[in-house]
């Protein structure tokens, strides 16, 4: 809050209302509400509300004022900062537009929770961050120069003889199929 709305705010007598919350209960009375038809607190709120929103204001006109070379404020800076603040400031959105949204989102059922006794719900697997999230890709097959090269090795060795590294078990079966069928793939573009 502004430090010059807080001067300018006389300090309430003891136990007697500051004058901007008995205007706001004003207000509410002359909408139709009672004192019991809303939170107590609600009216320290729109008092909060009202004085920041004026302290944006004045601090608004102040700066139209010092832009302008004068030393005080005139009632145009107020207009012309009441104006700004409402035309560059989003307003709520229609009645219409509201109630569209609405009735789009509440097409949509609500979860059946109905648990058994004991049983504690769990949202499904699709709702938490349990499920995988990943992609599994395709092995990338060797290129040609690459299947060449190891035709060429493999002309000159023994087909029975296991190389060592498969002999330790790091090639795993499905890598030596997809080699299998490079080779056919090669064999058969000759």
């Amino acid at each position: 809050m502004d430090a010059a709305v807080r001067a300018s705010t006389p300090p309430a007598a003891a136990g007697e209302e500051p004058r901007d919350a008995r205007m706001v209960r004003r207000i509410l009375r002359s909408v139709g509400l009672r004192e019991c038809e809303y939170d107590p607190r609600a009216v320290d709120r729109f008092v909060e509300l009202a004085r920041r929103y004026a302290g944006d204001v004045l601090g608004e006109a102040r700066a139209y004022a010092d832009h302008a070379g004068r030393a005080s404020l005139e009632a145009d800076d107020v207009r012309l900062a009441i104006w700004a603040k409402s035309a560059f400031s989003p307003g709520p959105p229609r009645r219409e537009v509201i109630f569209d949204l609405a009735r789009s989102r509440n097409t949509i059922p609500l979860h059946k929770a109905a648990p058994p006794p004991g049983w504690i719900p769990l949202p499904s697997l699709e709702d938490t961050m349990l499920s995988p999230n990943y992609l599994v890709v395709r092995p990338v097959m060797p290129s040609l120069d690459q299947v060449e090269e190891t035709e060429d090795d493999d002309e000159g060795s023994d087909p029975n003889c296991n190389t060592e590294q498969e002999h330790n078990g790091s090639t795993s079966n499905k890598q030596t199929q997809i080699n299998a069928m490079a080779v056919a793939a090669v064999r058969q573009r000759r």
